[in-house]
Formats: structure tokens, sequence, C-alpha cells
């Protein structure tokens, strides 16, 4: 029988079998060295930040006024291809009975939504007398005992409406800024989001869309408003290692968009 004794080497090769840890300094010279294999295909820079804002924004909102129907179309086939459901009324009144035929489509009894002053119109008389409870977020923070009830009620209700604050054609994206009476968790929590935007908020590119965040906080920030801006392209989706696709573990399994010809009379 043949023995081996291990020399220096072999020990340091069976330590690094064994697991040995990569420091970080190791770690990000490797991820370098693999980097420097393929060069760039252009040089990053940071774009200049634009100036006035609010003037630029106000002046790209009529341009796009003008050619509208094009930016909704593309909106609507960037949407539809990323599993969203596109719908079409002609007026703001239009919209409760739209709404009420998603919801008895997918048997639901229970509806969260922003008020009606942020959505434009009102919901609550259509749905309930058709036996689906609407729960409207109030305006006001309410205290520590109703803020828990509203908690609970958004987390088991079937349905999320809200507004837009921007739906952006080249992605198929809707843009919502958190405020008072527009929690996240109305277009997070339920299975279903349904978002009901006018003309008004659609824009062309994300390019367009960080010229709207750059007027957003120009100046002070309205007391009201809040820290988090959600950027929602499609329903929630999750794959695991073997790439299995599934709906609905981080967000609703569903997203609608409730786009309304006659506008809602929110922006301007």
């Amino acid at each position: 029988m043949t023995s081996h004794r291990l020399g220096p080497e072999d020990g340091a090769s069976s330590s690094r079998r064994a697991g040995a840890r990569t420091t970080k300094a190791e770690f990000l010279a490797r991820v370098r060295g693999e980097m420097a294999k393929t060069p760039g295909l252009f040089v990053a820079a940071p774009a200049e930040r634009p100036a006035q804002p609010r003037q630029r924004l106000e002046l790209l909102r009529r341009e796009l006024s003008e050619r509208w129907p094009q930016t909704l179309e593309r909106f609507r086939a960037e949407f539809e291809r990323v599993a969203g459901v596109f719908h079409r009324v002609p007026t703001a009144a239009d919209v409760p009975a739209a709404l009420e035929r998603i919801c008895r489509e997918r048997g639901a009894r229970r509806v969260v939504s922003w008020p009606s002053e942020e959505l434009g119109v009102a919901l609550a008389p259509v749905l309930s007398a058709a036996g689906i409870a609407v729960e409207s977020m109030p305006r006001a923070v309410p205290p520590d005992a109703e803020r828990l009830r509203i908690r609970a009620a958004v987390a088991e209700a079937d349905v999320g409406v809200t507004g837009a604050d921007l739906a952006v054609a080249e992605t198929g994206t809707l843009v919502l800024v958190a405020a008072a009476g527009r929690p996240r968790s109305t277009s997070l929590l339920p299975p279903c989001h349904v978002a009901i935007f006018d003309r008004t908020v659609l824009v062309e590119s994300l390019e367009q869309v960080g010229l709207a965040l750059e007027a957003w906080h120009e100046g002070p920030a309205p007391p009201e408003r809040g820290a988090v801006i959600n950027f929602i392209t499609g329903p929630s989706r999750t794959a695991d290692i073997e790439l299995t696709l599934t709906r609905g573990v981080h967000g609703p399994k569903e997203i609608h968009a409730l786009f309304v010809d006659g506008g809602l009379g929110l922006h301007g």
C-alpha cells in the first residue's frame, strides 16, 4: 500500500477547497478583472439637472396635449406587454360601472380606494348599491386604533383603487406619489390594483419622468406629501432558482389601467 504525505502546497489547496472565505478586496478585484475583459459600450456620465423644471414641465405638457392619442396607444401596447389589463371609458361618470364589472368578474366584495377628491370620481354610491363594500382612505392622519383598523381593511380587500400621477408610454409604467389619503398600501396589498387616469398624466419617456420628478421637488415639499414614489410596471413577479414565475408574491397579481377620455378634472 502506497501512502502519500501532504506537503505545504497540498495543505493550502485542501484548505481552499474546504471553504476558505474570499475577502472583499479579492472579490472586487475579481469583478474588476472580469469587467476589464470587455470594453464599456459608452462612457457613463450624470445628466445635467434641468433649470426651471416647473416651467419646462408645463411646456412639455402643452406639447404632449397635441399628441396624446399616440402616447396613449403606445402606453396601452407596453402596458399589455407586461401583462396589464387596459380599459377605456368615455367619461368619469362611466368609471364606477366599469369598476363594478371588474369586481364582478373577480368575485370581489371589498374595495379600498383613494378618496373621491383624489380620484376625481365618486365610487361608493354605485359600488355600494351593487353590494360591494368601499373603504375610502382618510385624508387626515387617523388615531392609532383607527389606523390599525384601516391597515387590516386594506390587507383584506379584494381590489385597491388609486389614481396615477404619471403614465409612462415608453414602458407601460404607472407612477404613484404617496401622500395624505394616498397610502402606497392601497396599490400594493390587495390582489387586484386598478389605477384611474386621464390624458393629463401621460408622458412619453423615462426622461420626461425625470423632468417631472425635478419639478415636483423644486422648492419646499407640500406638508401632506409622503416620502415614497412607486413605479409600477405590470403585476408583481417572482421567480425561483428554477425560473418558475409566480405572480402576486410581493404585490398584486393583476394591474388594471382605466383611462377616462373625457378627463377627471384633477390636474388642470
